[in-house]
């Protein structure tokens, strides 16, 4: 594939840039296009993403409808149709500045007096009537784009700030073939298939309403069993390990976070403080602040430690309107959260008793598509993070000694810390879309020492103990809508909302069918009974497809004389007619083993 630099020669391009390169040149015929429908249009930014690209327009006061994305990829297939040469040249800092000025390009006249870096030139990328400051490179003819789609239109403040005008950003995807184009295709029609949002509505799982607020996701009684029984599987795991469970505030003191340091550091991410009684508090964003001052509640000796203090925590922070996601990304949600506190000899066997949890519990829901890196600091950042480089390079080696030490293969990836210490970050691919962290583990001698925390050790002298950060689940509800999409809302039985529905086929079979029913009940099980008027074929489609239950019961006149059932699955499978206990034995048995 041939491609232009911004110097005019022209090369090969490597393989590992080419969808950068087909992105990038996308995002310029778009531009094109848009500027031919709408030559009022003054464009901001326009780069290739990971997935796709786009670019941010100002269009006056035009607002965009989808119709409107079709005419512009309608003509963005003119242009490519067209094959124009792509050609670059570069201008002076002041003839490039001037160039602009007289083509009316605001945003990009603002973007060059701004430019740190005190470039003494810029360079562009034209294609027939169209011109665009860029670094490129681009592809060499227009007819190189071969396969492309526009998805959705947004708003987007210039330069991200939201101090400055709303900008509408289009976006979209391109491939080297259309039989990649195709296959991404099939991906979002599976990904649409899988939305725990649109999974979650059908199954009255979970909603969320405009007048409560945005990002505040409310948990039906269906979403709220699957809730529950998360909530209790993991702490039966926690308390097997030792932990002990507290319930914390859902607000603190700003001194409590100036304390913590996080509101020098993560202010940006936390709502607004509130004023009362002459003193300012705030949602909390997380609970580590609450547990190191469970933890400054008594003297501590070394002979306490390991304490390992855990909670299903209720935590909120102010994620941008763009970003929110169901319950996968909220303003609300419910960490689970735990610290422990150690002494530094005590750091390794922890840190694997951690990682044995992650993985057990992965095991448990079949978890096997991860990977696990050790997130660490920018050194060269000294805003985002605490500035102690002893304490970094102290915490950060090791961190990666004992993983090293345990046998766990892992990447480092720099940035990625929390602001007081590196951690391990597990990432989960899940069925459709991008990797996520799901579980973490982090090294922290930062907070200990901003808390002035203090145990006594063996020899007498006051010492600062090391705190250990870990979320297993990571949040109750993102765990929840990874389980959702994973299983398309067809959750294991111990899971299940509903594990059992008892169909009778008419009216005559209706007591007998109460009858089975309080007996499942009786024996711990969340069984429902359809007492409508519907044919049985419409009672089991609605309980396998709509409902996703695991098992149904259908009950006839045979089945009532002699005191049978008749075994259904959810997959479509009729296991024949067998007694009540022998279904009960079988439904304890799948349950114990989290089948």
């Amino acid at each position: 594939m041939k491609i232009i630099y911004k110097d005019g020669t022209v090369g090969e391009c490597p393989q590992e840039e080419e969808l950068h390169v087909i992105r990038h040149t996308a995002a310029h015929i778009m531009a094109q296009a848009i500027q031919h429908l709408y030559p009022q249009a003054k464009f901001a930014f326009g780069p290739a993403t990971q997935n796709g690209f786009y670019y941010d327009v100002d269009l006056g006061e035009v607002k965009l409808a989808n119709e409107d994305l079709e005419a512009i990829e309608k003509e963005m297939k003119k242009i490519v149709k067209q094959n124009l040469p792509i050609k670059s040249f570069v201008l002076p800092r002041d003839e490039a500045i001037a160039y602009m000025q007289e083509r009316g390009a605001d945003y990009k006249v603002e973007h060059m007096r701004d430019d740190l870096t005190e470039e003494t030139e810029f360079s562009f990328f034209q294609q027939g009537d169209y011109v665009d400051m860029c670094l490129g490179p681009h592809l060499t003819y227009t007819k190189a784009l071969k396969a492309f789609r526009l998805t959705q239109q947004s708003g987007a403040y210039w330069k991200d700030d939201s101090s400055n005008k709303m900008l509408t950003r289009i976006n979209g995807v391109a491939f080297r073939t259309n039989e990649e184009l195709e296959e991404w295709e099939r991906l979002q029609a599976e990904a649409r298939e899988r939305d725990h949002r649109k999974i979650g509505k059908e199954m009255q799982l979970f909603m969320t309403d405009d007048l409560v607020g945005r990002g505040l996701p409310m948990f039906l009684p269906n979403g709220y069993v699957i809730w529950q029984e998360l909530e209790n599987y993991i702490k039966e795991k926690e308390r097997r390990q030792g932990y002990v469970h507290v319930l914390t505030p859902c607000v603190g003191t700003v001194n409590l976070y100036k304390t913590s340091g996080h509101w020098d550091h993560y202010k940006e991410n936390m709502f607004p403080a509130m004023e009362v009684d002459d003193e300012a508090f705030v949602l909390r964003p997380m609970n580590c602040p609450h547990h190191m001052r469970i933890f400054a509640n008594r003297p501590r000796s070394y002979r306490n430690l390991p304490i390992r203090i855990g909670e299903i925590a209720h935590d909120f922070r102010y994620e941008a309107s763009g970003t929110l996601k169901g319950i996968e990304r909220g303003r609300h949600f419910c960490q689970n959260d735990a610290h422990l506190f150690v002494t530094p000899e005590q750091i390794k066997d922890e840190v694997a008793a951690v990682c044995d949890l992650i993985f057990d519990v992965y095991k448990d829901f079949g978890i096997t598509d991860y990977r696990c890196a050790l997130s660490l600091r920018d050194p060269a950042d000294k805003k985002k993070y605490y500035d102690d480089d002893q304490m970094w390079e102290n915490a950060e080696s090791s961190l990666r000694e004992v993983l090293k030490e345990l046998g766990i293969h892992f990447t480092e990836e720099i940035g990625e810390a929390a602001f007081y210490g590196p951690k391990l970050d597990v990432y989960v691919k899940p069925a459709v879309g991008a990797e996520y962290t799901l579980s973490t583990c982090q090294l922290d001698f930062c907070l200990p020492m901003r808390f002035d925390l203090k145990y006594i050790d063996r020899d007498g002298v006051e010492k600062t103990p090391v705190v250990i950060h870990r979320a297993i689940l990571g949040s109750l509800d993102r765990f929840m809508a990874y389980l959702i999409e994973e299983t398309k809302g067809r959750f294991p039985l111990w899971l299940a909302p509903t594990q059992v529905k008892v169909l009778p086929i008419s009216e005559k079979t209706l007591d007998y069918a109460r009858d089975v029913t309080e007996k499942l009940m009786d024996a711990g099980f969340r069984a429902a009974l359809d007492s409508s008027n519907e044919k049985i074929g419409y009672k089991i489609r609605q309980a396998q497809q709509e409902d996703r239950v695991p098992y149904m019961l259908v009950l006839g006149p045979k089945e009532a004389e002699g005191g049978q059932i008749a075994v259904r699955t959810r997959s479509g499978e009729d296991l024949g007619a067998m007694s009540l206990e022998s279904f009960i034995s079988r439904l304890q048995a799948e349950i114990a083993a989290k089948q």
